[in-house]
């Protein structure tokens, strides 16, 4: 299946880029601090949105409308007191096909599961609000990754699509690393 050949395949990416995101998440010792993490989340997560919107519509994911998106991280953000000016620079891949699309998106859905984890690292440092794109999809979180891997895997049923939709998914593990390393040296 497609989704676990990408998971196995991206190993190393998603390594990089979550000790690159954690770092940042470490850092945050106030709301203030936190909602500028955010803007780093909302940048990227709006570049890619953007690039796989023509792809990823309610004929190829029925329940694209109802997935956590950057609109989320956009009130998370102003929850906490934040606005979306000034926004770190980020740059998705690109996308040419719906399979790529997909790709791109499993990163993005990747990191909604592991929101808990994040909403509690961020209760330890005391904060408790702007946390709703993080708390992800609560008990359907399951149901909601499986109904994901099932579209992708079929749209990838084809082994000879893999390694083009491992490429993209590495990529945007990549791009998205590139949002905090960018955010870590202005600091």
């Amino acid at each position: 299946m497609l989704s676990q050949n990408i998971k196995e395949n991206t190993h190393a990416a998603h390594q990089k880029t979550e000790g690159i995101v954690v770092r940042q998440l470490k850092a945050i010792r106030s709301e203030a601090d936190y909602a500028e993490v955010l803007k780093g989340f909302y940048a990227y997560f709006r570049a890619v949105e953007e690039n796989i919107a023509p792809f990823v519509t309610p004929q190829v994911l029925p329940d694209v409308a109802e997935r956590r998106n950057s609109s989320y991280i956009r009130k998370d953000i102003e929850v906490l007191g934040g606005t979306v000016d000034n926004l770190p620079a980020a740059s998705a891949p690109s996308v040419h096909n719906i399979l790529e699309a997909l790709s791109s998106l499993y990163v993005l859905e990747g990191s909604i599961m592991g929101g808990p984890y994040i909403v509690q690292m961020l209760n330890k440092y005391g904060i408790g609000r702007g946390t709703s794109f993080f708390e992800g999809y609560g008990p359907q979180s399951g149901q909601m990754w499986a109904g994901f891997t099932a579209v992708l895997n079929k749209y990838g049923e084809d082994p000879n699509d893999h390694q083009a939709a491992i490429d993209m998914a590495n990529e945007t593990f990549r791009q998205f690393g590139e949002v905090f390393a960018t955010v870590s040296s202005e600091n």
